[in-house]
């Protein structure tokens, strides 16, 4: 497991940037943190470090939004799901094992749906001393996402 503090929406973002540079065909990223942490800003990152400018939102009501730059951006917030089976609906296994790079924000709604090998990242968000501090927390879940893990360390 890896730590990194931000400080500032900007620091968030370029820490996602730099995941988005490293990023690969086939990655899935699934992002937790309660509702304000800074899922999207980092998602946001991500998009930039793919080559993708245009803006990029939280897919709440549409459960999934996709973007095209040097790899293809599927950007799924489960959030509403009200089963893990309308996952089926979105025909997500064809995102989630495609040439993409897939972020699910609010992945424990997948249940037992969810892959196997994958990059996991918390963010948790703690106002101290008038600071708007995140701790984002990465564990990689498979032996290449270890790898990304070790490339993170010099950020």
């Amino acid at each position: 497991m890896r730590e990194i503090y931000t400080y500032c929406e900007e620091d968030t973002q370029k820490l996602g940037e730099e995941i988005g540079k490293m990023a690969w065909s086939g990655m899935i990223i699934l992002l937790k943190g309660d509702l304000g942490t800074g899922k999207t800003v980092l998602t946001r990152g991500i998009a930039r470090g793919l080559g993708i400018e245009e803006p990029i939102t939280s897919p709440t009501y549409t459960l999934m939004h996709q973007y095209y730059g040097r790899l293809s951006l599927y950007h799924f917030d489960i959030y509403r799901l009200s089963q893990p089976e309308e996952l089926y609906d979105l025909d997500y296994e064809e995102f989630f094992y495609g040439q993409g790079v897939t972020v699910v924000e609010w992945p424990e709604r997948m249940e037992d749906l969810g892959p196997d090998e994958y990059l996991s990242i918390t963010i948790e968000k703690k106002l101290d001393h008038g600071r708007d501090e995140r701790i984002i927390r990465i564990i990689p879940m498979g032996e290449i996402y270890e790898k990304l893990e070790k490339d993170l360390i010099n950020i």
